[in-house]
């Protein structure tokens, strides 16, 4: 399944309309970042350029003005022109004639022209949209720009008079998913389970971190993904790091390892997050954590409905992991009132989820008027609640000490209730032991 340029098209389309006539809008591509010396990563679009466009080069920038109407509307792309000693060193380039041929452009232009045409695509325009505030070196352009266009007002041509937020319109868009993005996002899920899976099998006592980690990249790359983070995998007291990506450390029995990873599939991102023992069996004191946040983390994911606000699975999650810690003696007190002071916050230091789509932290506001938005049909949320109990927190008793468990499922908001796009990975203890008891892949 892929993305084709009519779904490309039409996100252009909703975004003219929107933008309202005699307006115009700006967006660049990311720039290349280089890792060290002549080293660059491998580079990897804007999503909310490519989200409109499409174009995965770097060195571009779209441009949609309307006119009269906001039915009607062009676009144009500028980009890196043929240059076929370049492409020997860095591969093929569409150009300005692919722009048009290959990715629907009305018009194209070398992107060594935007300073020269932009000035004249302002003028005669009532509105801009920008991403304001995202690039420095983008607001710098666009200042000048203005300047131009200004300076061209006084022979007689309009010019911009409001310059509004793009990403209020286009964050929006974002974050009520197409079932075509829907399906994008299951088959990441599908890898990342998959890779999940393997690792649950392959671990053993004694390996180091990095090589599970090798495992899941191992997956990723059958499939032709990338990770869509730097993945976590960390055995011990290193699955009570939140962001825990050294990855270097041995894998001992006893322990439990933490794996938070998923791939992007087509710039569409999956988050996984599970924590089973090196071993292969819970101890006791494991078992009863884990199956605090397991039942906390189920309750979660069944109020990600219609009609609940987005913060109403933190809420709920909050109320089961801190009855489950009064109840395993590492909290004293009243439950309400012990969420009340935040109590719970020594063991569960996080929210219970994000958005998720084309970022793992995807776009979107949380909040709406002040308040915590009403969840909608297609928003797509992570659900991950956690404990983690410090290894040197000496107000619990020792046998606690040192052990994390996070619990991490996507879902999708729909009419008939919560969808699980990562419901392919075991996550209930007894499932979790007979896979690890089997032959590994």
């Amino acid at each position: 399944m892929t993305l084709t340029q009519i779904d490309f098209q039409q996100r252009r389309t909703e975004l003219a309309q929107k933008m309202g006539p005699n307006s115009i809008m700006l967006i660049a591509t990311s720039p290349v970042v280089y890792r060290n010396r002549d080293a660059d990563y491998k580079f990897r679009a804007d999503s909310s350029f490519y989200y409109l466009t499409g174009f995965a080069e770097p060195e571009a920038v779209a441009v949609i003005e309307t006119f009269e109407s906001a039915d009607e509307y062009s676009y144009s792309l500028f980009c890196r022109e043929r240059d076929r000693e370049m492409e020997i060193w860095h591969g093929y380039r569409a150009g300005v004639d692919g722009a048009i041929e290959d990715y629907d452009a009305d018009e194209a232009y070398a992107i060594d022209l935007l300073d020269e045409e932009i000035i004249e695509k302002l003028q005669h325009k009532q509105q801009l949209y920008y991403r304001i505030g995202h690039d420095a070196a983008f607001d710098t352009r666009v200042n000048a720009w203005l300047k131009g266009a200004e300076n061209a007002q006084r022979k007689g041509a309009d010019s911009p008079s409001t310059v509004l937020q793009l990403d209020r319109i286009l964050d929006e868009m974002r974050v009520i998913k197409s079932e075509q993005e829907l399906e994008l996002m299951q088959i990441a899920a599908n890898i990342s389970a998959d890779a999940h899976m393997r690792a649950m099998q392959k671990v053993r006592p004694n390996m180091m971190e990095y090589v599970l980690d090798a495992e899941l990249n191992y997956i990723f790359g059958q499939h032709g993904c990338v990770p869509a983070y730097n993945s976590i995998v960390g055995g011990g007291k290193n699955g009570c790091i939140l962001h825990y990506v050294e990855n270097n450390q041995m894998l001992k029995s006893g322990d439990l390892v933490l794996i938070d990873a998923a791939c992007e599939y087509q710039h569409y991102a999956s988050d996984i997050t599970r924590t089973f023992p090196v071993n292969g069996k819970f101890s006791a004191q494991q078992k009863a954590l884990y199956t605090v946040v397991l039942d906390a983390q189920y309750a979660a994911i069944e109020a990600v409905k219609l009609g609940n606000r987005y913060n109403e699975p933190h809420k709920v999650a909050v109320k089961i992991l801190t009855q489950g810690l009064i109840d395993l003696g590492l909290l004293q007190g009243e439950r309400d009132a012990l969420i009340e002071a935040e109590a719970y916050q020594q063991f569960y230091m996080h929210g219970t989820g994000h958005w998720l789509g084309m970022d793992v932290h995807d776009v979107g506001v949380y909040k709406l008027a002040g308040e915590s938005r009403m969840l909608e049909e297609g928003m797509v949320v992570t659900i991950e609640p956690g404990l983690y109990i410090a290894p040197d927190d000496e107000s619990v008793d020792e046998k606690w000490r040192g052990i994390g468990i996070r619990i991490e499922d996507d879902v999708v908001v729909t009419k008939n209730g919560p969808r699980v796009l990562t419901a392919n990975v075991v996550k209930n203890i007894e499932d979790i032991e007979a896979l690890m008891a089997q032959p590994s892949l």
